[in-house]
This record gives structure tokens, C-alpha cells and sequence, in this order.
């Protein structure tokens, strides 16, 4: 008996030439391809459901910039027109990072130039998102260097807070924001 090629192979002829596949096995197989194209001609494609953390992500993401960052900027503008340096930074339309937003804070003394150099360094609030804790609020206050204060319990990131990003509200972000503002006027 000839081998058929490759590319003209039927089940009929695997089966008389291999006696391994049954005819059992082949019925199995074609009742599971049907199945499979009957299910498949009846359902249209399903859109592939989004990933939960990609979604919890977006969702941070989104009240962060809308609850968040409209009150840093609000206090941005305060502390602008009282003379000191301040700046917002948005964060949360990148892509593969978790989103964050923060308020960088410099006092200036009354009458002192901003460019004089002499002074406190930049404090920074930042709101991030946590994929376990939800918000976490971290303040890094930096102590002014002319005074040469050692930051009491070693200086660095302390986190100041977390709250779900459901009960995420601006009277929170406001008392976190002005207990961080408070404490770099008490430093410096």
C-alpha cells in the first residue's frame, strides 16, 4: 500500500494506514469539531474582558485627577500668591506605571528672591495609587539647609495616609495637604 502525501491525507486513509486512531477516537474527534464550530458560527467573537488591575488602574487614575489634583491646585495658587514656590504634577495618564499626583512646595521668607538660592529646599505631597491599599499620601519634607536641621527620624518619604479610592474625598486630600503644608513652614 502507498502512503498518501501529506497534503492530500483523509481520515479515511490515516486509518488504513495507522491502525492507532480507532474508530471510536476519530467519532470523539469530529463530534468535538462540530461542537466547536457549531458554538463558534452561532456567538459573535466576545471582546476580550479588560484586565481587573488594568481597569483598578484607570479608575485610581481617574479620581485622582478629578478629586485630587483640583484641590493641589487650588492650594498651588494660595501658596503662589503668599510668595513661595509651588507646582503641581499630574501623573496619571502613563502608561505601565501607577498613577499618581503631587504638590511640590518651596517657602520663601517674606521679601526673599526666588532665585536667591538661600533657603528651603523643595517638600513634594505625593497622591499615588496602590493596587492593595488604594491612595497612600506620602510627604517628603525637606528641612531648609542654612538652618542645618537634622529631619527628625532620619528624614526620607513618610506615608501620611491611605484611603480606598471609593471614599477618596477632597476634605481628606485637604487635611493631608494642609498638615504637609504645615509641617514644611514648621522645618523651615
Amino acid at each position: 500500500m502507498s502512503v498518501p502525501s501529506k497534503s492530500k491525507r483523509n481520515v479515511e486513509s490515516i486509518r488504513d494506514y495507522d491502525n492507532t486512531v480507532n474508530d471510536a477516537t476519530l467519532t470523539k474527534l469530529k463530534a468535538l469539531l462540530t461542537g466547536f464550530a457549531e458554538r463558534h458560527a452561532k456567538a459573535p467573537p466576545e471582546a476580550r474582558p479588560r484586565d481587573f488591575g488594568e481597569q483598578q488602574r484607570r479608575a485610581c487614575g481617574n479620581a485622582l485627577k478629578t478629586v485630587v489634583l483640583p484641590v493641589l491646585d487650588a492650594l498651588m495658587v494660595e501658596l503662589q500668591h503668599a510668595g513661595h514656590d509651588a507646582s503641581t504634577r499630574d501623573h496619571t495618564d502613563k502608561e505601565n506605571a501607577y498613577p499618581s499626583v503631587a504638590l511640590s512646595f518651596t517657602p520663601r521668607a517674606p521679601g526673599q528672591a526666588p532665585d536667591k538660592g538661600a533657603g528651603a529646599l523643595a517638600s513634594a505631597l505625593i497622591f499615588r495609587c496602590d493596587p492593595r491599599l488604594g491612595v497612600v499620601a506620602q510627604a517628603d519634607v525637606k528641612p531648609s539647609p542654612v538652618k542645618g536641621q537634622v529631619p527628625a527620624g532620619g528624614g526620607g518619604v513618610e506615608r501620611v495616609g491611605t484611603i480606598g479610592v471609593d471614599p477618596l474625598g477632597t476634605a481628606w486630600v485637604a487635611t493631608k495637604a494642609l498638615n504637609f503644608i504645615e509641617a514644611v513652614l514648621k522645618t523651615n
